[in-house]
């Protein structure tokens, strides 16, 4: 039984790196993605190497829009798809950097640096892979305030402290930057005797966080609205998992804050978005979270945090807010929209 941060450190590094040899390995459904990725990805995906598809590990796709130049860091990059998907999305004047504590999977990953750069039409690479662990950022030299863009595929909830990666994450990200991640998440807390299997652990389970103590670790670091982009349910396909697992539900779900001072609640001061239109993989409109989508020239009333988020961070340029936090008028009635049948009940982001 795993019981200290060291020891699940370990198992999961021994999970990643001996265990599992390729996705067929996986025993259960919950790390791997269901979703069929965007026109877009799809292009860049047929680009990579397949070594570094093979050992593809993650539940969503967390690879936001808007990317071009941008300096982004990927927390357990693994062999580095996500990475160089980044990559050819920032472009040359940008830089991705890609975090693991895992040798074997990034000797994969930096294996292909070379050949990817040419491959997408680079003179050099713009990907650093760094050894270590994503709860101690500084030591790798990442500075405070030097991220534009937060990524992270289904390794949060592997993570013995998650208070302190969530704590580094908003350390490192830039006034107005962006954390977006996939992760696993469960609809109850997940209780010691299973958190501690490494099997469990392994497999994205035994680690997932409960909704509602994220909702609270976030508002605890001063993070008091954070959105959900999107939810499915996570199928774990392994009745032997299933029974040990029981009532709990898991949850696949891609998860946008920024790093913002923002209310706790939304708050209505008459504010009007107009999405102007001219991101590449959203021309003509642009979904903030699971119930914001703005159509181009079309006007749409925001709460005073939706309008910061999408003015005070780098989709500024495609955005006009019309009005400011000078008159207050009450809640703004921002709802999330209905759960699905198999959702917990209750809010799941902070917007409501």
């Amino acid at each position: 039984m795993v019981t200290t941060a060291t020891e699940t450190l370990e198992s999961v590094r021994n999970y990643y790196g001996s265990v599992l040899q390729g996705t067929k390995d996986l025993k259960s459904g919950a790390c791997c993605s269901s979703e069929s990725l965007p026109a877009h990805l799809q292009s860049i995906v047929a680009d990579i190497d397949d070594e570094i598809l093979d050992k593809f590990y993650g539940c969503g796709s967390p690879i936001p829009p808007a990317l071009e130049g941008c300096t982004v860091l990927d927390l357990g990059c693994g062999t580095g798809r996500d990475v160089y998907m980044v990559s050819k999305l920032v472009g040359e004047s940008g830089k991705v950097i890609g975090v693991d504590m895992t040798e074997a999977q990034l000797e994969v990953a930096r294996r292909h640096q070379t050949s990817q750069a040419l491959r997408f039409g680079f003179s050099r690479s713009n990907v650093d892979f760094r050894t270590g662990y994503i709860e101690d950022l500084a030591a790798l030299g990442i500075a405070d305030n030097s991220v534009d863009v937060v990524i992270s595929n289904c390794v949060l909830n592997l993570s013995p402290d998650k208070r302190r990666v969530f704590s580094e994450i908003f350390r490192v990200l830039k006034p107005g930057g962006e954390l977006y991640f996939s992760d696993v998440f469960a609809g109850r807390r997940v209780p010691q005797s299973l958190s501690g299997d490494p099997i469990l652990r392994g497999e994205c389970l035994g680690g997932a966080m409960y909704t509602e103590d994220f909702r609270r670790l976030l508002r605890d670091l001063g993070v008091l609205d954070f959105r959900v982009f999107s939810s499915r349910r996570s199928a774990i396909n392994n009745p032997e998992i299933e029974a040990k697992t029981g009532n709990i539900e898991f949850y696949s779900r891609t998860i946008r804050a920024f790093k913002l001072d923002l209310e706790d609640i939304c708050e209505d001061y008459g504010q009007v978005a107009y999405y102007l239109g001219g991101i590449p993989e959203s021309p003509f409109r642009f979904a903030l979270d699971d119930h914001h989508l703005f159509f181009q020239g079309k006007p749409m009333l925001v709460c005073g945090n939706t309008a910061a988020m999408v003015s005070q961070t780098r989709f500024g340029r495609y955005f006009k807010i019309a009005g400011d936090t000078s008159v207050h008028h009450g809640p703004f009635p921002c709802g999330a929209p209905a759960p699905a049948a198999d959702e917990a009940k209750g809010c799941t982001s902070g917007c409501c």
